[in-house]
Formats: structure tokens, sequence, C-alpha cells
């Protein structure tokens, strides 16, 4: 059996119509960024039109009964099993018998309640109340069990939600792992805590004009690798990375003028993911081959950049100068101070500011959540009293407003529910490819002193962004670094970095 056949007729129509889909999908990201940046609010009816026809249009092309037959001409062959065809029609065929399981009526459904919903969720974050978004995530959670039992699941419904963004991933399998994290992480954050108690937690406030961190931000982000030919950085509510089609990678970030921190490591963190997105093979856009595997493979690029190089001593080393041309008030911090700044621990109420170590106690967090919430062992009208009870417990602080609780991630609005356990095994991941990194390159930590991230992006761009979906995020991670995706890369790491 050859293992390189021709491509047949089959395949080609079915390249044909992945990129005849790409351009609709695209086309609905670039509706969907508008919507979180520009669009005008009385426009928002239609563009729940616009977005439902869009999602309704692709998903008919793609369980159109043709490609499930080109499909099965083209499994037919004899392609070796890590060959780029052989790549794709494992992702499609994943795809196709998910998606042929959910009408597209549906689909269709879905799109115009996320598209109010995240309206929705944006007016009640800014009031604070949990009560003008609960309608709207009733009925995202009741199409999401439909979806789910369209799927099918073994145990249950939450793993087939968390198949869409983790494939393989179970929510069996994470508790497990997550309960073997827990305690680990318990153990690092007394210590830590009490080693950042020396500085102060104010030692960063001042006056940074929002001019001056756009400047500084996209300095940044062009030097790690940001290609800002095929890409931008705009303002929003909650900070994303998308991909609107080949060559457009738009990141987003919010600002705070007395505060830098913030909109800096929220732009390290999306560039990490427009690393991973313009690093993917643009020839094979709108493929399998030329889309991210997973999304704890990209949590693990976004995590890398923000944490491992962002938050190291060797990047303040590097960047106070320049840090100090855009804000002079840092001329009297030590990069050693701005990096302890920035390293302290100390249980806070909002995930995208948590430090390292607490991070992932705001995920498993919202993992429970989500599982209750889908196998309706809790009820919305429930869940913020909950959030806040499981909070305290977790953390040790009173949440007393929603938006500082069960309100302040849009994911829950966009349906993207079982999203949240990926940036848990992004943190694991992230570990395990910066070990290996090292290991590959003694220079690398001297590199990275110098400013110098082209060696590390292109170790990444090799072991990870190149490959697409060729192989599954398991076996991709074990290819890159070893071993199968663990926790004692990472545990090891936050006790070195904050115990010692």
């Amino acid at each position: 059996m050859s293992t390189q056949p021709e491509s047949p007729a089959a395949y080609k129509k079915l390249l044909r119509r992945a990129r005849e889909i790409a351009l609709a999908t695209s086309a609905a990201s670039a509706l969907t960024w508008d919507q979180d940046t520009y669009m005008p609010p009385k426009s928002l009816p239609y563009r729940a039109e616009q977005l439902a026809w869009l999602s309704g249009h692709a998903h008919r092309r793609f369980i159109a009964r043709q490609v499930g037959d080109w499909m099965v001409e083209c499994e037919q062959l004899g392609w070796a099993p890590d060959s780029a065809p052989a790549g794709n029609l494992r992702e499609w065929r994943h795809q196709y018998n998910r998606a042929t399981k959910v009408p597209p009526r549906l689909v269709e459904k879905m799109e115009r309640i996320r598209a109010h919903a995240r309206e929705a969720w944006r007016l009640a974050r800014e009031q604070s109340n949990f009560a003008l978004f609960k309608p709207h995530l009733d009925k995202i959670l009741a199409l999401t069990r439909q979806m789910a039992d369209g799927w099918g699941y073994a145990e249950s419904p939450y793993d087939a939600l968390v198949e869409g963004y983790e494939p393989g991933a179970t929510a069996a399998q994470l508790r497990l792992l997550f309960s073997e994290l827990r305690p680990a992480i318990a153990s690092v954050l007394p210590p830590a805590a009490a080693r950042s108690a020396a500085v102060p937690a104010d030692v960063l406030q001042g006056q940074y004009p929002v001019a001056a961190q756009q400047a500084f931000n996209r300095k940044v982000a062009q030097a790690i690798g940001f290609d800002f030919e095929a890409g931008r950085i705009d303002t929003t509510t909650h900070p994303f990375c998308s991909t609107l089609g080949a060559g457009d990678c738009r990141l987003t970030t919010r600002y705070v003028e007395t505060d830098f921190v913030q909109s800096l490591y929220s732009v390290l963190h999306e560039a990490g993911h427009g690393l991973y997105e313009q690093g993917l093979p643009p020839e094979d856009f709108g493929t399998p081959n030329g889309t991210a595997v997973s999304l704890a493979i990209h949590e693990s690029q976004s995590r890398l950049w923000e944490n491992h190089v962002g938050r190291g001593p060797a990047f303040w080393e590097h960047w106070h100068p320049v840090a100090c041309e855009f804000f002079p008030g840092l001329k009297k911090l030590s990069p050693a101070l701005i990096t302890a700044a920035v390293n302290r621990v100390g249980p806070s109420f909002i995930r995208v500011e948590a430090d390292q170590v607490t991070y992932d106690l705001h995920i498993l967090l919202r993992f429970e959540i989500e599982v209750s919430l889908v196998e309706g062992t809790l009820k919305t009208a429930d869940m913020p009293a909950y959030w806040n009870e499981q909070f305290e417990k977790m953390l040790g602080l009173k949440v007393a407003k929603d938006a500082d609780g069960c309100l302040q991630d849009i994911h829950w609005s966009i349906g993207l529910i079982g999203y949240f356990p990926t940036y848990t095994l992004g943190n694991l991941n992230a570990a395990q490819l910066m070990r290996r990194a090292a290991e590959e390159n003694p220079g690398l930590a001297g590199e990275l002193a110098r400013g110098e991230y082209a060696p590390l992006r292109s170790w990444l761009r090799e072991k990870i962004h190149r490959h697409g979906s060729r192989h599954n995020p398991r076996e991709l991670i074990r290819l890159a670094t070893g071993e199968p995706t663990g926790i004692r890369d990472h545990v090891d790491y936050l006790r070195a970095k904050f115990v010692g």
C-alpha cells in the first residue's frame, strides 16, 4: 500500500469545501470582532441575524451528504498517519460526526442568543447586576444541553462540551488531574504570599496615559514577534485574540490609567495566542492543518509568553530602560522591584489579574460551576451565591459585587462552556514546553536576558505552530516535550519561583 497516494478528486473537493466554509466563518469572526469593539448598539438585532445566517450556511455546507461521501472515498486510501491529508481527514471526520448530530436551526438559534447575550453581559457587568444576564444564561445553557445530547456522551453532558475545546478530555479526567493540582497549589500559596508581603500592593500605582501604554505594548508585542502587518491591537471590555482571516489576527486589551500592568500582560497573553495563529501554515488556512489543534495548546502559548517570559526577572532587566521612556515614574523603581511587584502573590477577585499561584484556583472554581450548571445540580439563580461561597473557601475573600464574581468573564455569555479548564491545562503545557526548550537550548536564559526572543519563538514554531492539527493535542505535547500533560513541571516551576 502506498503511503503517498495521489490526491484524488474527492480530496480536492474537500479542500475546496473547507476553504469555502472558511470564508463564511472568517466573515462571521470579523462581524463578531466588530461587535466587541466598534459596533453601534442599535445594530445588534441585525448583527445577530447576520451571524446566525453565516453560521447556519457554514454548517449546512459542511454537513452536506456529499461531504461525507468524499470523506469515505478518501479514507480508503493509504496516506501515512502523520501526513498532511491524513491529519486533515482525521479532523474533518471528527468534526463531521459531531456536526451532523446538530441541526442547522439549532446552530442559528445559538448564534442569535450569543449575540444578544454578550451585550446583556456587558450591561450586567457594568451595573454589577447578575439578574440582567440570568435570562440569557438560561437560554445558553438550555441550548448547550441540547447540543450535548445531540453529540452524545458516556458519563456527563459536560464531556460533549469540553470535547469541542480539548478533544479527548472528560469531566472525570479533569477532576482527577485537578484533584492532584489543588493541594499542590495550596502548599505553595502560604509561603509564596508571605514572601510577597514585603512588596507593597500599590508600588506600581501611578499615572500611565493610555497612549503611552499603547505605544509600549506595541513595542513589546513586536519584539516577541507579533507581525503588525498581519494584525493589530484594539480596545474592548474583555481581552481576546481573534483570527479574522489569512494574514489578519486581532488582539484586544483594556486600559487602566493608574496601572499599566493590566494592559501589558493581557497584550503579552493575547500576543502569545497571536504568535500561534501567525505561525500556522498560511497555505493551509481554512483546513485542519492550518488550524490550532486545541485550546489547551493555544493557552500554553499565551501563558508561556505572559508568565514564563514576561514575568521573569530577565524581562524587566531588559525592558526597564525602555519602559522608563514611556513611563518616567518607573525610574524610581529598580527592575528587581518591578519584577517582584508583577509577581506579587495574594488572593484577588479578577482571574485575568490573578498571580500565577492563585490563578489555577480561579479556573478550578469555574470548572466545578460549569459542570454543575450543565449537569443540572446547580441552578443559575443560585450560581452567584454559590460562586461567592466557594470563592471565599478557596481564596479567603468575600465577593461584594457580581462584577468581581460571576460576571467578570465573557465566556458564558458567548456559549464557551467547557473552555475554562483549558487555561489550567495550558499552564501545565507551558511549563513542560519551557522546561524542554531550555533543555534543548542551554543558551535560552541568556537570549531572553538580552531580549532575543526569536530562538524561543522559532522553537515553538517548529514544535507546535507548524503542525496545525496534524497531531491530536495529547500526541503533539508528547512529541514536543517527551511526556503527556501533567502537573509536575508546573508545580516545580511555581515552587522554585515563589518559594525558593
